[in-house]
């Protein structure tokens, strides 16, 4: 389908980015957002990673 955001990875890995980063929490400033978001990336990824095979990739049922 032209627009499937529901298929496409990258979609997927902003979903849990904004889970662990954006969701009920309030930033004061541009800067302390783009701090927690380097430290999602940086750090919070690499730990939650084998994690997040289920999320990301495509479990399509085979028949």
């Amino acid at each position: 389908p032209p627009y499937s955001p529901n298929l496409n990875p990258i979609e997927r890995l902003w979903k849990v980015m904004n889970e662990r980063v954006r969701n009920n929490r309030f930033f004061s400033s541009a800067k302390e957002f783009r701090g927690a978001i380097a430290e999602f990336f940086d750090n919070t990824l690499a730990k939650i990673a084998p994690f997040l095979r289920g999320r990301i990739n495509d479990n399509f049922q085979t028949i």
